[in-house]
């Protein structure tokens, strides 16, 4: 089953610091295959007979800590998933193709309460947009990310959930490589 791991903080400010080419090795030594990375974020797509992907997720968390000495937050999708994710974004209205680094996606550790979905959205300023579906937080930053308080931090704060987020450009760019 093809899969897409997004790791949480790495190579961020110096911090926490693993070159693709040892991330992609170590996928392999952990028997996945067809392995792709995708800039240095930490998206790494791959291939593996495990259908359960807690299970993945818990090795790969495992065998990054045991290696470099820190923990670092993984959240998995498969193929289909994101293929689903990319179709239900509900900022339908604005040029995605033009906004790609506007439009973010939030992916959750978890569904939130819906108290906390409810709270989080008394701190969205317009003309922000945030919408969260299941694992997921749709973003939209039409005055730039690194504008708003909408940061990844302050999202796993209010929603009580890990996370990590990445542009719309990097979603599809994700999307894609899973199909090859």
């Amino acid at each position: 089953m093809k899969y897409i791991s997004i790791l949480r903080g790495i190579n961020v400010s110096g911090q926490k610091k693993i070159l693709m080419s040892d991330l992609k090795a170590l996928y392999i030594d952990l028997g996945y295959e067809n392995v792709v990375t995708y800039i240095q974020s930490g998206n790494v797509i791959f291939d593996s007979k495990e259908k359960k992907k807690f299970k993945l997720k818990n090795q790969i968390e495992s065998s990054i800590k045991d290696k470099y000495k820190f923990h670092v937050p993984v959240e998995i999708r498969t193929k289909l998933e994101m293929s689903k994710i990319i179709k239900n974004c509900p900022f339908g209205s604005i040029d995605i193709i033009e906004n790609t680094t506007k439009v973010l996606l939030t992916f959750l550790s978890a569904v939130p309460s819906k108290n906390n979905i409810n709270e989080i959205q008394n701190y969205v300023k317009l003309p922000e947009k945030l919408v969260v579906t299941g694992k997921e937080a749709y973003l939209h930053c039409p005055n730039g990310y690194g504008k708003s308080k909408l940061s990844n931090n302050f999202l796993e704060k209010k929603l009580g959930v890990s996370a990590t987020t990445r542009n719309w450009k990097s979603v599809l760019k994700l999307y894609e490589l899973s199909t090859e």
